[in-house]
Formats: structure tokens, sequence, C-alpha cells
């Protein structure tokens, strides 16, 4: 075993233990605020995308996205406002796709800021109704967590030791459509446990879970074209191993969106 690998399974193994205990063992508010938390830093890493110089117009676009999360909670609470926002961020991941595969160079600071929003507040709230919507609220958000890990270690491994065709060399070198596959391959038995777990249709749901699949790698893509206009390797550095924030959440914040957009239109959740 490397020391790189080490090392990621290390910070993982602490950073599940930590997610665990607040998301099972402490009321729904905790998790709420370690959610605010976690986008509030993913944030002033994203900031550092659009290439400001100094420190305050970082702060400055944090507190933007500080205070467009209670307005998209207020815009949820409705059922309309809940579509709009949901459909209103995988329309935004269809534009993304659409921007990696034919425009990756065409990339601007507005731009970056623009996808930040786009991608962080209806991420944010997505989880947070997750955890809030039922009785049921800790299994769903630990689902959405563990269908995007085992997609992205499918992904990881096959890519690592099989990978030969790239996805998006312009974009990210390392991802490869071998990656892809694994991690298909690895999201459909957490998909099917899913629908056991939760007593529902497998059909359509495991076919939901697999959207919200492909949406976490559009959210992948977009953080590393980002990070190639900024000229980064990592988001961050909070997580050895790991790089920043943002390296952690990134598919989260493609796939949660899409997964609770699909459980409304199966009339799951409310």
């Amino acid at each position: 075993m490397t020391d790189s690998l080490r090392k990621r399974i290390i910070t993982a193994a602490i950073l599940i233990a930590v997610l665990l205990i607040v998301l099972l063992a402490m009321p729904a508010a905790a998790t709420v605020g370690l959610l605010t938390l976690t986008v509030l830093a993913g944030a002033w890493e994203w900031s550092a995308f659009l290439k400001a110089p100094g420190w305050w117009p970082r702060a400055l676009y944090v507190l933007l996205v500080a205070l467009l999360l209670p307005l998209a909670w207020l815009a949820s609470r409705h059922r309309a406002g809940l579509r709009l926002v949901l459909e209103g961020a995988f329309l935004w991941w269809l534009v993304a796709l659409g921007w990696i595969v034919l425009a990756p160079h065409r990339v601007r600071s507005w731009s970056a800021g623009l996808a930040g929003l786009c991608a962080l507040v209806p991420a944010w709230m997505a989880l947070v109704r997750l955890r809030l919507a039922s009785g049921r609220g800790a299994e769903w958000v630990l689902f959405a967590l563990l269908l995007v890990w085992a997609a992205d270690i499918g992904a990881y491994f096959v890519g690592r030791f099989f990978g030969r065709v790239h996805l998006a060399p312009e974009v990210s070198p390392g991802k490869t459509w071998e990656g892809v596959a694994g991690g298909i391959a690895a999201s459909v038995p957490v998909a099917i446990g899913g629908s056991l777990w939760f007593r529902l249709p497998p059909g359509a749901f495991v076919g939901v879970c697999l959207a919200a699949v492909g949406f976490s790698i559009v959210g992948d893509l977009t953080e590393s074209l980002l990070k190639r206009f900024a000229g980064m390797k990592d988001s961050g550095t909070l997580f050895p191993g790991h790089g920043g924030v943002m390296d952690r959440i990134d598919s989260l914040t493609g796939a949660a969106p899409v997964l609770l957009l699909g459980l409304t239109f199966l009339g799951v959740l409310p």
C-alpha cells in the first residue's frame, strides 16, 4: 500500500466516523449545521477559482453563498418552489455537461463564480431537505453519501488499474471511461440495496440513482475544469490525501439535487 493511499484511507475513516456520529447520534440541527459549514468552506475554496486578488473578494463570495442558502430554503418550503430549485439545478448540470464537452477552455471569472452558486446552493438545499423530509431523513442522507462514495471508489480503483480511454482529457486527464464504468458498476448494488431498505420498486428507483451518479461525474469534472482554469491541482489541503473540501463534495453537488428531484417525481418524498 502506497503512502498516498494509506493517507486517503485514514482520512476517509476519520471523516466517516465524524459524519456518522453527527448524522445518526445527534439531532437533525447538527447535520444542518455541518452541511452549512461544509458548503461555506467549499465556497471559500471555490472563490479561488475566480482568481480575484486579495482575500476580501473571496470573503464577499462566501457571504453571497451564505445569503443565498436561506433564500433557497424559503423557496423550497412549498412544493412548487422546491421543484423550481431542483429543476433549475438539473438544467444547470446539463449546461455544465455541455460546457465540459464543447467549450472547456471558455472559462471566465464570472462564469466560475456563477457555477459555484449553481453547484453549492441547490446541493445544500437538497441535502437539508433530505435530512428533514421524513422520519428517515438521516437514512436518506446516508444513502445519498453511500451512493456517491461507491461511485467514486469504483471509478478510482477501476480507472487506476484498468483505465485506458480518457474521458475528458482537456479537463481531467486522469479520468477514463473505464473508471466511469467502474463507478456505475459499484453504485448499482448500493442502489438495489437502497430499494430494498426503503421498500421501493427497484426499476425506477435504480434509474434515479444511476442518473444521480451520472451527474456526480459532471460535478467532479466541473470542479476539475475550474481548477485547471485557476492553475490548481487540489481545491485545498484540509484533508491529507484528499485535498480540500470541494475535492470531497464536488461529486455530491451534482448528485444530491438530481437524486431529490427523482425522489419527488417518484412520490417518495414530498
